[in-house]
């Protein structure tokens, strides 16, 4: 399940704002400028207050899927998360599904432009030939790479907000209140019913979702830009339709395919009209940009797993899924030249409408697994009622959809179905997260799934909150002796930790070593990892053994398969509280993948004093040492209270060593001679602090 060893990865270039156009410009098209009149047919001048509780409505599925990108941010967004939790016959009708439906939104956003470009052109044959050309643009866009294809993205869509800002100022000025009496003349029903249709306007905003892979610190970019995306987008709709409905006669409305530019033109003239048209040109254009951007990592995360041929894997130098992209851009020519997209989409709305019910039952199935590298930076609140109103919710609406759009979803349904058993059945052997639910109730489970959690772990790495340079600063250091061995230095660091928790040393040592004999501890690349969680701890602790010769890890009696006779020059004991057990995963993570960085043992084995290793695991970036000795620097601090010391802000001394004593510091502490600080902060400041002290300390 888990990628190959060296296979090619897409680079993480999305920032937040780069999210933000993505999920925003995938909101404001057809909802905005074609639907208004349609829904104000059913449900009058309440089709403010419909939209609004399709807003609404959109809320649950939109944080359910948020969890779940943020506890694994890897291309194919929806087909992960499914195949990841409900099992790969669950992702390969969700994969196939969602990218038929993305591939259709960017078909009809480009075919719909007509009903905007037909009001200056009379020939409306043109469209599908303009539509092929700005396809093949937006496929040349994308092939540059994720970081081209976004800011592309975010131009058109500062470009739209602008128009759209001009439109909803401009506009509150024209409004006629006395379009809004009767306001509920058409009925609960009939608003409840409307809001069933425009509910497929928002739901563009998650399809940033399936880039999750490329964005930088997707922890806190993805949820904070699908968030403002929805956002942004509710605002435009409550105040472009009062907009729309206030200015509008409402029998006009009723039968306009371009509500926009007939509002524009009412109160701003034909200049408002072309303004509006360039908008929604640009807001089309921005859904076909990024329905294909999004689409392509569906083949692409499919054919990771072996559920389509591996032919969609290979990713370019610019970190472009070439035949992916190709395929996918292709297929939108198709749909464009031969296939009735309008009416097509409409009919995928359902579909969609079955995935989000499927996403927050995968959410449910997640957090009943008790997996503990399950770790999303954002959960559900008011856990399991909003999943459970999440799933009903969409089986609701697509009750209200009709015949078509329902027997449209069991078609997929069937689809995904036959290919799964036809071609991806005999190439894989995994399960989902709910094999995990099902070992609570006694059946099997899937260890994979773990694993592979555990490896996201380490490419996501800490969170802000995670205490791992305070861990660094304040660890032990044990240098072994060529003579020591492994069980030997155990005891030494069980007797070190035993010194701050409030645990006998003798229970570290036997849980440690036992560790190796089960084979729970990692061993590799040099580096052994043995960690434990205790609920009688607060605080993280660490201690480091340093073996410039190398220790053979060899428990005596233990049969672990760990023990392969190879030596290592670092052993990382790890303590934490056992209520957090991600969090003691993702420091685990992070010391292993210190290890891993090129020239890491090299620097690691050279280093000349206990604070030079720490500074090797740090990478002196947020951290630096101060040895006060005379004729350094350093020296005129001595003297000074830590209250009176004018380091840049966000600095602070986390330790102070006085001879055999570690120090916890406080304001009115009198820095002395020889004292060694051990410094945290941003690297700015860090950096300034490096050119204000510059010499080293001196080998322990």
């Amino acid at each position: 399940m888990a990628e190959a060893q060296g296979e090619q990865k897409l680079r993480k270039e999305l920032s937040l704002f780069g999210v933000f156009a993505v999920a925003t410009g995938t909101t404001l098209s057809a909802g905005f400028f074609l639907l208004p009149g349609l829904a104000f047919q059913e449900s009058g001048p309440a089709v403010i207050l419909a939209y609004l509780i399709a807003a609404l409505m959109m809320v649950v599925p939109m944080l359910c899927k948020v969890e779940l990108a943020t506890a694994m941010p890897k291309a194919g967004g929806t087909y992960f998360f499914l195949d990841r939790s409900l099992g790969p016959l669950a992702g390969t009708i969700g994969g196939l599904g969602t990218w038929l439906a993305l591939m259709l939104k960017a078909s009809f956003a480009l075919v719909g432009m007509g009903a905007y470009v037909t009001l200056f052109f009379g020939d409306a044959q043109m469209v599908r030939v303009i539509a092929v050309i700005l396809a093949i643009v937006f496929g040349a866009v994308n092939f540059m790479g994720a970081k081209a294809t976004t800011r592309f993205q975010i131009v058109m869509v500062i470009c739209l907000l602008t128009l759209l800002a001009w439109f909803m100022i401009q506009g509150t000025f024209s409004i006629d209140t006395s379009r809004f009496s009767n306001f509920f003349d058409e009925g609960a029903s009939s608003i409840l019913g409307t809001a069933g249709l425009v509910f497929i306007s928002y739901v563009g905003v998650t399809k940033v979702a399936s880039v999750a892979e490329e964005i930088e610190n997707p922890q806190r970019n993805l949820p904070l830009g699908i968030f403002l995306g929805l956002g942004t987008a509710v605002v435009i709709y409550m105040v472009g339709l009062t907009v729309i409905v206030g200015v509008t006669p409402a029998d006009e409305l009723r039968t306009s395919l371009t509500p926009v530019g007939d509002a524009a033109k009412s109160f701003a003239g034909v200049a408002g009209l072309i303004l509006v048209t360039i908008a929604a040109l640009f807001a089309f254009m921005s859904v076909a940009n990024a329905g294909i951007l999004s689409s392509s990592r569906y083949p692409l995360a499919m054919s990771r797993d072996q559920l389509i041929p591996s032919v969609f894997k290979g990713i370019n130098g610019n970190g472009v899924p070439t035949v992916s992209l190709i395929f996918t851009v292709a297929a939108v020519i198709f749909c464009v030249l031969f296939i009735d997209v309008l009416s097509i989409a409409k009919l995928a709305s359902a579909f969609q409408l079955v995935l989000f019910a499927l996403i927050c039952f995968a959410v449910i199935v997640m957090r009943e697994s008790n997996i503990e590298s399950y770790d999303p930076s954002f959960r559900t609140p008011l856990y399991p009622w909003l999943p459970l109103a999440g799933i009903l919710g969409p089986c609701w609406l697509i009750t209200e959809m009709g015949t078509g759009p329902t027997l449209f979803a069991v078609g997929m349904v069937v689809v995904g179905v036959v290919w799964f058993f036809a071609y991806a059945n005999k190439r894989i052997d995994r399960g989902g997260a709910i094999y995990h639910v099902f070992e609570r109730l006694g059946q099997r489970r899937f260890d994979g799934l773990d694993s592979e959690l555990r490896g996201i772990l380490k490419e996501r790495g800490l969170r802000s909150s995670d205490p791992f340079d305070e861990i660094i600063a304040t660890s032990d250091v044990i240098e072994a002796r060529p003579t020591m061995d492994f069980e030997t230095a155990t005891v030494q660091a069980a007797d070190r930790l035993a010194r701050t928790i409030d645990i006998p040393a003798a229970t570290l040592a036997k849980n440690f070593l036992d560790g190796i004999r089960l084979g729970a501890t990692p061993v590799s690349n040099g580096v052994a990892l043995p960690h434990l969680r205790f609920p009688e701890i607060e605080h993280p602790r660490l201690v480091i053994v340093r073996s410039r010769s190398g220790l053979v890890v060899d428990v005596g009696e233990g049969e672990s398969n760990r023990s392969t006779g190879q030596p290592v020059h670092a052993i990382l004991f790890l303590v934490s509280p056992d209520e957090d057990p991600a969090g003691h995963l993702r420091l685990l993570a992070q010391l292993a993948a210190c290890f891993e960085q090129e020239g890491f043992m090299e620097d690691w084995l050279s280093a000349r004093s206990h604070e030079h290793l720490r500074e090797v695991l740090l990478r002196d970036e947020r951290y630096l040492s101060l040895a006060l000795k005379a004729g350094t620097p350093e020296e005129r601090l001595v003297g000074v209270q830590i209250r009176d010391l004018r380091f840049p802000s966000g600095c602070l001394i986390a330790i102070i060593r006085r001879g055999s004593r570690t120090l916890i510091p406080k304001a009115d502490m009198v820095l002395q001679a020889n004292d060694r600080l051990t410094v945290l902060g941003e690297r700015e400041g860090i950096f300034e602090l490096k050119k204000r002290f510059a010499s080293d300390s001196e080998p322990e």
